[in-house]
């Protein structure tokens, strides 16, 4: 009898480790996993018969460094948020490997792939903006200059370029605009500014509970304030000199432990399911040619676009960095 039941057992862990459950570990940041992991992990799931685990580190400056971390042991497949302005430091450290999506030519924007090797992927983008208050600011700035007036002293909340992505391209958005002269506009700068906050979540918690009159965020907002309250406290303005567009990629780690689902998963970044949950959720463009929500007609349109080459990112990031710490620290 008890040599009937341990061989049981053995024949038992043997099937079970045979149709176990595979699970696909996905870093990402944190309104990715509040907002869109909850929609589309479930439809994942479903299709292959498996878990994703999503796991977030703050915001995806954070996200970078712990990738470069554990860059010789990776601990997840997939990343999924690092922003173009991010790329070239993770292409650096060699942290993606190449996998072309088998619907890749659905991404309307070819500018968008800026690998030729595949290692990322697109999967969302959207223009900065500056935000601001309706009822405490009215007369808002239409410029870069215009926020440098002394009645927008100490007014404007911005993300830390070394831990945000919106601060890394808000900084990257300002020296697109004044080249070499970004450091002079930086320290005039600094008079309007009311707070550096870690991550875009804070700040806009300080705007929504009018601790701050303005704050550096996206042209989308307007949308997301009609669609969830129907109507808008938040003003919404792409300054004249241009308008900076983000755009967030996808990759399958170097090391991953699931590959085959990873590759999967990648295109199902863009598939019709995870495309339409995006302008909802992440309230950003979507890159694929999907329906948006009426409610997009609040955001206002982008004109006129700056542009700053990966390669020029790639080749001064780390020196815009310490600059600007310095000039902050000053």
């Amino acid at each position: 009898m008890k040599k009937f039941v341990l061989a049981f057992f053995f024949v038992t862990l043997f099937v079970a480790g045979i149709f176990a459950t595979e699970t696909l570990t996905v870093y990402t940041y944190d309104s990715f996993i509040s907002g869109m992991a909850r929609q589309i992990g479930p439809t994942f799931e479903k299709m292959y018969n498996c878990k994703v685990k999503f796991l977030s580190f703050g915001d995806s400056g954070n996200l970078l460094s712990r990738l470069i971390l554990e860059r010789s042991h990776p601990r997840a497949d997939v990343v999924v948020g690092l922003s173009q302005s991010q790329i070239p430091e993770a292409l650096k450290y060699g942290l993606f490997q190449p996998y072309k999506p088998t619907n890749i030519a659905s991404v309307v924007n070819k500018t968008f792939l800026i690998d030729p090797k595949y290692r990322v992927i697109p999967f969302d983008y959207g223009a900065l903006a500056i935000d601001y208050n309706l009822k405490t600011v009215k007369n808002p700035p239409k410029s870069f200059k215009d926020l440098l007036d002394p009645k927008f002293s100490h007014s404007l909340v911005v993300e830390d370029p070394r831990t945000s992505s919106t601060g890394l391209d808000f900084l990257l958005w300002t020296i697109g605009v004044y080249g070499n002269r970004w450091q002079s506009y930086w320290k005039k700068l600094m008079n309007s500014i009311k707070t550096i906050t870690s991550g875009w979540g804070s700040a806009f918690e300080m705007l929504e509970k009018g601790e701050a009159p303005m704050m550096v965020s996206f042209a989308t907002d307007k949308a997301y304030d009609y669609y969830y309250y129907k109507g808008s406290t938040i003003g919404v303005i792409i300054p004249s000199e241009g308008a900076y567009v983000m755009v967030e990629y996808a990759g399958i780690l170097k090391g991953a432990k699931h590959l085959s689902l990873a590759r999967k998963f990648m295109n199902f970044v863009l598939s019709k399911d995870f495309q339409e949950a995006v302008p909802l959720n992440q309230w950003m463009y979507p890159v694929t040619n999907v329906k948006l929500p009426k409610v997009y007609k609040y955001a206002p349109k982008v004109k006129k676009i700056v542009f700053i080459s990966p390669t020029k990112i790639q080749k001064n990031l780390s020196k815009w960095l310490e600059e600007w710490s310095s000039l902050v620290v000053q």
